[in-house]
């Protein structure tokens, strides 16, 4: 029997993890709020890994551990792989995600640069936008790397959004 969740269940799930660290729990304290949501992204992905691997063989190489990442356990999250992959060869993959559909309701322009300089409102309302937008992105690098650790892959995620709801993964193999 596959047990699923609703689509929209776990958006808003997202959207209060995200709010509750980081406006009640670490709201003087974003560095700490996003560690805390990267971590719980860390967990989930690492369980999901473990069931979605269970009946496989190990994987050979990076690589193919990544091509399971955007083909299989992408899949199973979103119902989509991912868009485009791109390496370097030397331990760097660029996973990119065209409608990454935890970004799809978000607004703003997440290309903001977050200061702390005294700026008039609605430069203070749109750093708010940038930094709430990214902080949603610390649960899916979470998911990445807990999934990539399980599959005996240490690797350092981070997220880089340009165009709305547009997102890449950067994922530096640790060595």
């Amino acid at each position: 029997m596959v047990r699923e969740v609703s689509e929209s269940c776990m958006d808003h799930l997202l959207t209060e993890i995200v709010s509750t660290y980081s406006n009640s729990l670490y709201a003087n304290k974003p560095e700490l709020a996003a560690r805390r949501i990267e971590a719980i992204g860390y967990q989930v992905g690492h369980q999901l890994s473990e069931r979605y691997t269970m009946d496989r063989p190990r994987f050979s190489d990076h690589l193919e551990a990544i091509k399971f990442i955007c083909k299989d356990f992408w899949s199973e999250l979103f119902k989509k792989q991912i868009d485009n992959l791109k390496t370097n060869h030397r331990g760097t993959f660029v996973l990119q995600d065209n409608k990454f559909r935890w970004l799809s309701r978000v607004s703003g322009d997440p290309s903001v640069e977050l200061t702390g300089e005294a700026q008039d409102p609605s430069a203070m309302s749109e750093n708010k936008a940038a930094q709430t937008t990214g902080m949603h992105l610390y649960f899916p690098c979470g998911l990445i790397r807990g999934a990539l650790s399980t599959l005996g892959i240490p690797c350092a995620v981070s997220a880089d959004i340009s165009n709305l709801p547009a997102c890449s993964f950067v994922i530096r193999i640790k060595v």
